[in-house]
Parts: structure tokens; C-alpha cells; sequence
């Protein structure tokens, strides 16, 4: 049913602008309806260097995830995984509140040497990927580096800290996305967003603010989404006023905005078109572009590739929408 729903993009290439595990599963499901047709475009606000190693999470996530090697009761982090090292490292008193398991290690030592060599971001993603059989072009939004900075009641926290040591429990008060004006999109994702042949973009229901916001901080980014042609669609991340995993309504409320659809909507102010979850359906009326209303919670397989085909689906129905976009 899926790929009779998608046959009028079939052979097209869709964008799909991605943070960790929440896009990171949708990203799957347009994986595996539309392959190799897909490029995803993912946050590195997140990246940061730990125990001298450079980490990537988001783009480790959509790794593992499009890999088939993610840990699916976890959420993040590869399946089957060990903890031998963090506890020796803990025994010698170092520091242990970034948890890095034993196969993730390997990843963090191979990129740091890449690195290190001279080797891109955007080289060693697309390396490890075709290494792990994925289909998909998985591209770092800029081979520069970009950190997100959480501005709280408690003072400037790196991401991380923020994120992972400290659990999201400072206050929010701003966002800040270091050397984002100085930083450039790489030559692979303005390509991906200019291709004339491009059917799609589609933002992921990930994190509107920690995760989606350090992309389009990005200028060359920015300016390449106001004139694609192409119809752009986002997922709303909220079901029912609340995420399904994360801190995004915290944020919100923190931030003073209210945690509804018609919020997202007004967040991305150049989409085309808003896809929302069946409990909130009463919204639909207060959003002011093309809503469509579908289940956006995805628990299998299945529901990842049925939210992928109503994208699609949604995205092939606005192209006139964004064809006017475009003409004004």
C-alpha cells in the first residue's frame, strides 16, 4: 500500500532535515520506502569533544538507525552493547557522566583519527555508511564546527552538559549556536537542497530547538530552503501538547511558547505544510497552511514506513502550494 501511495516520487530525490532519535526514526521509514533516493541532513549543534575524542551523537544515531545497529529498548546507542570501558575509566576516577559503551567507542576513535588525519565530517560519515550497507546519503549540516549553547537561569551550559550531565533541568532562557554566522553548509548539502530534480524536504519531528534550529542557524542553509521549489513539509514532535521523548515542551514553556501545533507551525515559517498527530486534531483550525492529520507516534517498523509514505504522500500534494511560495 505504501509504495502504491509513493510511486509518483519514486526515483526523486527527498531531503530530510534530522536530529537524533526522533527524526532518526522517520528517516528510517523514508530509508526504506525510497532508498537511496534519500539524503539526510543532520544536526551537529551536539557534537563535542570528550575524554579527547570527537563524539557525534545525532549523526550516530541516524547511523546506527539507517545501520540497523541501534538500540531499540535504549532508543540511542548501538544494540548488544557493553560497558567494560566506562566502569575501568570510573574505577581511575575519571569522568563518567557521558556513558560511552564499548562498540560506540570504536566509532569515536575512528572518527577522531579521521579527524585528525584531515579527513572531513562529511567524508568519514559518508565512508562509515557505505561500510555499514546504508542506502541513504547521510551528510553532517557543515564540516565546521557549530555548539549549542544553553543559556539558563544558572549561566551559558555547553549542550552536553546541559543534555546529558545535568538531565534538562536548568532553566532554559535562550539558544545560542557558536560560530553558526561563520559557519558554511557543506558542497553536499547545498547540492542535495538545489538539485532541480528535488521532490521533498521533510523536517523530522525531532527537537524544534536543540536539534532542527542549529540547522537553519546555518545562512547558506537558510537561504537555500527560501528558494527550494520543492514542497517542505515538517512533523510536528508533539502528540496530545506533549513529546514523545525529550525536553521539548519544557523548553517551550520556558522559552513562553504554548506547546500546540499551531507553535510549530509558526516556528517554521517557510514550510509548506504541517503534519500533526490524530490527538491533536481539534488544532488543525488555529494552523494557517495545508495540516495533515495522521498517527505520527511510531512504536514499529511499520509506523515508521506508514508516516514515511503520508509525507510523501502530503509533500506530492503541495507542490503547487510551493510553487507559489517560491513566485512571491
Amino acid at each position: 500500500m505504501s509504495a502504491q501511495r509513493t510511486t509518483s516520487l519514486r526515483g526523486r530525490p527527498v531531503v530530510a532535515l534530522c536530529g537524533g532519535v526522533g527524526g532518526a526514526k522517520l528517516a528510517l521509514g523514508l530509508q526504506r520506502l525510497i532508498g537511496a533516493d534519500l539524503t539526510v541532513i543532520v544536526n551537529t549543534g551536539d557534537d563535542f569533544e570528550h575524554l579527547g575524542l570527537h563524539v557525534s551523537p545525532d549523526i550516530d544515531t541516524v547511523v546506527y538507525t539507517l545501520g540497523g545497529l541501534s538500540d531499540l529498548e535504549r532508543g540511542w546507542g548501538r544494540a548488544g552493547e557493553s560497558w567494560n570501558f566506562i566502569e575501568a575509566l570510573g574505577a581511575l576516577g575519571g569522568e563518567t557522566w557521558f556513558r560511552l559503551g564499548d562498540r560506540d567507542l570504536a566509532m569515536h576513535v575512528d572518527r577522531t583519527r579521521a579527524l585528525r588525519s584531515g579527513i572531513s565530517l562529511t567524508e568519514f560519515t559518508a565512508a562509515t555508511a557505505r561500510r555499514l550497507g546504508i542506502a541513504a546519503d547521510i551528510l553532517p549540516m557543515s564540516d565546521d564546527r557549530v555548539e549549542t549553547m544553553v543559556i539558563t537561569a544558572e549561566g551559558a551550559l555547553p549542550f552536553q552538559r546541559y543534555f546529558v550531565g545535568l538531565q534538562c533541568a536548568p532553566v532554559v532562557k535562550r539558544l545560542e549556536f557558536s560560530n553558526a554566522e561563520r559557519a558554511a553548509a557543506s558542497s553536499q548539502v547545498l547540492a542535495a537542497l538545489r538539485n532541480p530534480d528535488l521532490a521533498a524536504i521533510i523536517i523530522c519531528p525531532s527537537n524544534p530547538y536543540l536539534s532542527v534550529d542549529p540547522i537553519l542557524a546555518l545562512s547558506d542553509i537558510r537561504k537555500a530552503l527560501g528558494v527550494v521549489t520543492a514542497p517542505i513539509v515538517a512533523v510536528s514532535p508533539l502528540i496530545g501538547g506533549q513529546a514523545v521523548k525529550g525536553p521539548t515542551t519544557k523548553i517551550m514553556a520556558e522559552l513562553g511558547v504554548a506547546a500546540d501545533s499551531a507553535s510549530i507551525a509558526r516556528h517554521y515559517p517557510f514550510i509548506d505544510g504541517l503534519i500533526i498527530d490524530e490527538a491533536d486534531r481539534t488544532e488543525a483550525g488555529k494552523i494557517d497552511l495545508p495540516t495533515l492529520i495522521t498517527s505520527t507516534f511510531m512504536r514499529s517498523l511499520a509506523d515508521r514506513d506508514r508516516l514515511a509514505a503520508d509525507c510523501l504522500d502530503f509533500a506530492g500534494s503541495l507542490a503547487a502550494v510551493a510553487l507559489r511560495r517560491t513566485a512571491t
